[in-house]
This record gives C-alpha cells, structure tokens and sequence, in this order.
C-alpha cells in the first residue's frame, strides 16, 4: 500500500513537472496558447483587467465548481497543480528562449507544438491517474464523465471547445494550436491514461480516460 501511495506521489509530481515543460513548449511554437489560458488572456485583453488577476478570478470559479461538484477530487495535487504549473511554465519558457531558436518555419513551429500537445498529455493523464488532486479545470471534464454516459475525451473536448469559444467571442486570438488542443488534448489524455498512466501508477484498470 505504501509503495503503491509513493508511486502515485512520484507520477503526480512528476506529471505536473512536464506539464510546466509542455505548456512552454506550446507556448514557443508560437501557434496559440491552450485554450484555457487563451480565455484568460482575452478576457485580461477584453475587460483591462491584469492578466494575473483573471487568471485568479477564472481559477476560483474553476475551485467552486471542483467543490460543488467534484469534491473528493481535491488534494495536495489540486494546489500543486494550481500553484506549481505557472513557475514552472516561466522557468521552462526562459530556458527554451535562452537556449533555443524561436522556430520560422510552418514544419518547425507544428513539431514543437506537436511535442507539446503529446507532453501536455502525458503530463495531465500522470498527476489525474496519481489520484491525489485534480487541478479545478481539469475535474471539470472529469466529473462530467462520471455524472454523464459520455466518455472522458468527449467531455474534455467540450470543456476545451468551452474556452476556445469564450475566447472566439471575447475577441481573442485563436492560433492553430488552440484548436488542435480543443480537439486533441481528450483522444491523447485517454490514451496515456489507458497505456501508461495506469501502469505507472500501479492502479487497477478503469473507464477509459477516466483518470480516477
């Protein structure tokens, strides 16, 4: 039992530690941000109110519905997750601009995305599986796959097509790769949870993307 705790532990730090890596990532491809801090920024760009302060608002709205909702799926990750991802996110971006060239070409920009896109959910499949905390707006399409027959990715799909519209209607700016995560991240989150988050986590077999 102890040895299977200190295996999640591992899979859940670990997995909000590449999330840092697989936000920068998509961050330096320069094709978009991920949908949900392209809503944050629209409504920041929209409203004049600081990016910082949004994010915290969006966040507690996000925590509210967790609690309503979804409460036994807050944990030490949840705070990790929503404390940890941003620094994490600043250190890696600093690194890969100080290090690396910012991509020019179409074909460069669509493998570092794509890179990203895979790590991202890798990442997110890691720390959900773990089961010690889902950060506020990924138990969203978690808890709509537990109270709905709908499969885990389709619920993640709509939650990320949510955002990617609020940001189309705010005025904000949509990039490629804001709709390849609107559509993408579901499908590849429930395929890493099925292949290896599970296993890596030493959990039993469960719904497919289910996560939890």
């Amino acid at each position: 039992m102890r040895s299977n705790l200190v295996r999640r532990t591992i899979a859940m730090l670990g997995g909000i530690f590449i999330m840092g890596l697989g936000v920068a990532l998509f961050r330096f491809s320069c094709m978009g941000n991920d949908p949900a801090t392209a809503m944050v920024i629209a409504a920041s760009d929209r409203t004049g109110v600081k990016l910082s302060v949004v994010l915290i608002l969006v966040n507690t709205v996000w925590f509210c519905l967790e609690v309503l909702f979804g409460r036994k799926y807050i944990g030490v990750g949840t705070f990790v997750n929503w404390f940890a991802v941003g620094p994490l996110i600043t250190f890696f971006s600093e690194w890969l601009y100080s290090h690396w060239s910012v991509p020019q070409t179409f074909f460069s920009r669509l493998m570092v995305m794509g890179c990203g896109v895979l790590i991202l959910s890798l990442a997110t499949s890691l720390y959900q599986t773990a089961d010690l905390g889902v950060s506020p707006y990924d138990s969203v399409s978690i808890v709509l796959a537990e109270r709905t027959p709908i499969p885990y990715f389709w619920c993640r799909i709509c939650t990320d097509s949510f955002c990617t519209a609020v940001t189309f209607l705010l005025g904000g700016t949509l990039g490629s790769g804001t709709l390849v995560c609107a559509l993408g991240l579901g499908p590849f989150i429930a395929f890493f949870t099925r292949y290896v988050a599970q296993t890596l986590c030493g959990t039993k077999d469960l719904e497919e993307g289910g996560g939890l």
